[in-house]
C-alpha cells in the first residue's frame, strides 16, 4: 500500500510557501512605521513554521478520524468562547472595545474564533452529509429539519461572537453557513425563500443604521458603529475615525502600475502590517503587484476546487464548500476594504496579514483539504480511493 505521505500535495503547500514569502516581506516593510520595536517580520515566520507543524499533525490523521473528531472539535471550540467571555481581563483583554483574545504570555494572543470557523464547516459537513445519507426521500419537511439543524449550530458560535463583539468574524461565519448550504442539496424553493429573507435583512439593516442606531449598539460596539461613518465619507473625517481609512486609500493608489519599490513606501498608514497589509503591497508593488496577490488567491482557490471534486465525496465537497466561502469573503471584505469599497471590519486577509492565530487558522484549513487530496488516487482513466 503506498504510503500517505507519498500523496503529500506539494502544490497546495508551496502556494502556502509563497504567501508566506510575501507576507514576511510586506510585513518586513510595514513594521518600519510602527511605534514597536517587536520584529513582527520575523514572528510572522515563527507563525508559519508553527503552521508546518500543525500541518504534519492534521496530516497524520486518518481523514474518517477527522470526522469523526468533528463534534469534539465544535465543543471544544464553543467552550473557548464561552470561557473568552467570563474570563477576567488579565487572561482575555478588552482590545479596541472587543474581547477576543487571550493573552498568552511569551507568544502573544491567541483567538478562538479563526479555529471556531474551521471546527464549524467540519462539523456542518458531518451535520449536512450525515442527514443525506439517512434520508431516502427528500421532502419540504426533512430539508426545512437540516436547514434548522445547521442554523441552530452555526447560531451557538455566532452569538457568542457578535457578544465580544466582532461582527467582521460574524460576517465570516453566516458566509461559511450559506456556503454549505446551497450545495447541500436542500429543495431550490427553500433556498429561494432564503436569498428573499437574505435581501430583505440587508435592507433592514441599512433602515435601521438610518434610523435606528442605538439598535445597532446593542449588536455591536461603538468603534464597530464608527467604522460604518469612516468608510461613508473618509476624507470628511480624515483626521478623525476616517484617518485610517484616508491612508489606506492614498497608500494604496500612490503605487500606480509598478509601485514605488520594496521598502519604498511613503505613506505611514496606522497598524498596516496587520489588517491593512495590502496597502503595503499597493503602494510598493502597484497594480502589478495587486494582481498578482489576488491571482494567487485565484490559484489556491481553484485548487481547492479540483482536489475535493476529484475526490467526489459529499462531506468532502462540503468541506472544501465551507472553506472557499470562508478564504473568498474574507479576501474580498478585506481588499475591499483597505480601498474603500466596503466598511472596515478588523477581517485579516489570508496569510498575509499578520497574527499567529489568522494563520494558524487557515493553514489548519488548508491542512484539512491536503488531507482530502491524499484520500484520491488518480489514475489515466479515473480515480479509485
Amino acid at each position: 500500500m503506498e504510503s500517505k505521505w507519498k500523496k503529500f500535495d506539494l502544490d497546495l503547500m508551496f502556494l502556502v510557501f509563497v504567501f508566506m514569502i510575501i507576507s514576511c516581506v510586506s510585513i518586513y516593510s510595514a513594521q518600519k512605521y510602527l511605534p514597536y520595536e517587536d520584529n513582527f517580520a520575523m514572528k510572522q515566520c515563527i507563525w508559519f513554521i508553527g503552521g508546518a507543524i500543525l500541518t504534519s499533525i492534521v496530516y497524520y490523521f486518518d481523514f474518517e478520524q477527522l470526522r469523526r473528531l468533528s463534534p469534539y472539535l465544535y465543543g471544544f471550540g464553543i467552550l473557548l468562547l464561552a470561557f473568552l467571555m467570563v474570563a477576567p481581563s488579565s487572561i482575555a483583554p478588552i482590545i479596541k472595545g472587543t474581547k477576543a483574545w487571550f493573552s498568552i504570555p511569551g507568544f502573544g494572543s491567541l483567538q478562538p474564533s479563526e479555529f471556531m470557523k474551521v471546527f464549524l464547516i467540519l462539523f456542518l459537513a458531518h451535520v449536512i452529509s450525515r442527514h443525506n445519507e439517512k434520508v431516502e426521500e427528500r421532502t419540504l419537511t426533512s430539508d426545512g429539519f437540516l436547514l434548522f439543524k445547521v442554523v441552530a449550530f452555526t447560531f451557538i458560535p455566532l452569538g457568542f461572537i457578535l457578544k465580544q463583539p466582532d461582527a467582521g468574524t460574524g460576517m465570516v461565519i453566516m458566509c461559511i453557513m450559506i456556503g454549505m448550504v446551497f450545495i447541500s442539496g436542500i429543495n431550490k424553493y427553500i433556498l429561494l425563500l432564503l436569498s428573499f429573507l437574505g435581501v430583505s435583512s440587508i435592507a433592514s439593516l441599512v433602515w435601521v443604521f438610518i434610523y435606528r442606531t442605538e439598535v445597532l449598539l446593542s449588536f455591536m460596539g461603538q468603534y464597530q458603529l464608527d467604522r460604518i461613518y469612516s468608510w461613508l465619507d473618509p476624507f470628511g473625517n480624515g483626521q478623525g475615525i476616517g484617518y485610517q481609512l484616508r491612508l489606506s486609500i492614498l497608500a494604496s493608489g500612490s503605487g500606480k502600475m509598478t509601485g514605488k519599490g520594496f521598502n519604498d513606501g511613503q505613506v505611514a498608514v496606522p497598524e498596516a502590517h496587520s489588517d491593512f497589509i495590502f496597502t503595503v503591497i499597493g503602494e510598493e508593488f502597484g497594480f502589478v503587484g495587486s494582481s498578482i496577490v489576488l491571482c494567487l488567491y485565484f490559484v489556491l482557490i481553484y485548487k481547492i476546487i479540483t482536489i475535493v471534486l476529484r475526490n467526489k465525496g459529499q462531506y468532502e465537497i462540503l468541506i472544501g464548500a465551507g472553506i472557499i466561502s470562508m478564504l473568498t469573503f474574507h479576501i474580498f471584505e478585506n481588499v475591499g476594504m483597505v480601498i474603500g469599497l466596503v466598511p472596515i471590519t478588523g477581517i485579516p486577509l489570508p496569510m498575509l496579514s499578520y497574527g499567529g492565530s489568522s494563520v494558524l487558522g487557515t493553514i489548519f484549513a488548508l491542512s484539512i483539504i491536503n488531507n482530502v487530496s491524499a484520500t484520491t488516487n488518480v489514475y489515466m482513466f479515473g480515480s479509485k480511493e
